[in-house]
């Protein structure tokens, strides 16, 4: 089996990152995809969003990546409540791992070791990273394939493509030649308003990023807010709602990117 690693990434917070590495993870799993989520955000709202609760003393990707990693992935990993999607759980003590690698050579593949494991238990592996440059997300791109963008139809996020799509260029030359962009997936659309219908005219016209911009449209809708709230993917929450056909339209376009029969 080829497992497909996919990281989930913005520099700017609060684009829909968690929400579409939650939802598209759900949405490929029904397509009969074996899909592991790499929770890498110390705020674990990947991880929270899937109804984990990780047991006190349970091993968690921060186990994974210390300077004495003390568990290796196969024993961190969850299942959900969900078949064919399961969890390598976040803990807030994530974000002190930055600090701890600092004098560990090799330091930002420690992930890629870790991980090592693992491939060809999955079709694909979805990695959340945290909303900011930072070794963690370093870690994610010198292990992943594939990077897909989620763009919030709105300026601030619009202009944070350019330093993202320049950090990614940096890590292929130094560190990871075969990681490339799968794409761009706009969220939070409404059509109604001029600022969303202007940043998505400006991703269908820009040279750097028509060529990458993905069909599918997230549309803003209450529905992914309130099955965010209950802990349960939208395609499970809700199956006749908007946000359910927008990640069952956005995991079969990603399977078709990735070269994987729908």
């Amino acid at each position: 089996m080829q497992t497909r690693t996919v990281a989930v990434a913005n520099e700017k917070g609060g684009v829909g990152k968690t929400v579409t590495v939650i939802n598209l993870g759900a949405a490929l799993s029904v397509l009969k995809q074996k899909v592991l989520i790499v929770d890498m955000d110390p705020q674990a709202n990947a991880t929270k969003g899937l109804g984990v609760e990780v047991p006190e003393g349970a091993p968690t990707v921060y186990d994974l990546l210390g300077p004495e990693a003390t568990a290796g992935a196969g024993e961190a990993i969850v299942r959900t409540r969900w078949s064919g999607l399961d969890l390598l759980p976040s803990h807030v003590d994530l974000s002190g791992a930055e600090v701890e690698l600092t004098e560990v050579e090799g330091r930002e593949n420690r992930l890629k070791e870790a991980l090592a494991e693992i491939p060809g238990e999955y079709d694909f592996i979805l990695l959340d990273t945290p909303p900011s440059l930072s070794l963690l997300t370093v870690n994610v791109f010198a292990y992943a394939r594939h990077v897909l963008v989620p763009c919030q139809t709105h300026p601030y996020a619009f202009a944070a493509l350019e330093e993202l799509f320049d950090t990614i260029a940096a890590v292929k030359e130094a560190i990871n030649p075969g990681i490339s962009i799968l794409g761009i997936v706009p969220t939070f659309y409404d059509s109604r308003t001029r600022v969303s219908q202007r940043i998505m005219e400006q991703l269908q016209t820009d040279d750097r990023y028509r060529s990458l911009l993905f069909k599918t449209a997230v549309r803003a809708n209450t529905t992914i807010a309130e099955s965010a709230e209950v802990a349960r993917p939208v395609v499970f929450y809700r199956k006749g709602s908007f946000g359910t056909a927008d990640y069952n339209q956005l995991a079969a376009e990603v399977m078709e990117r990735c070269g994987v029969s729908v």
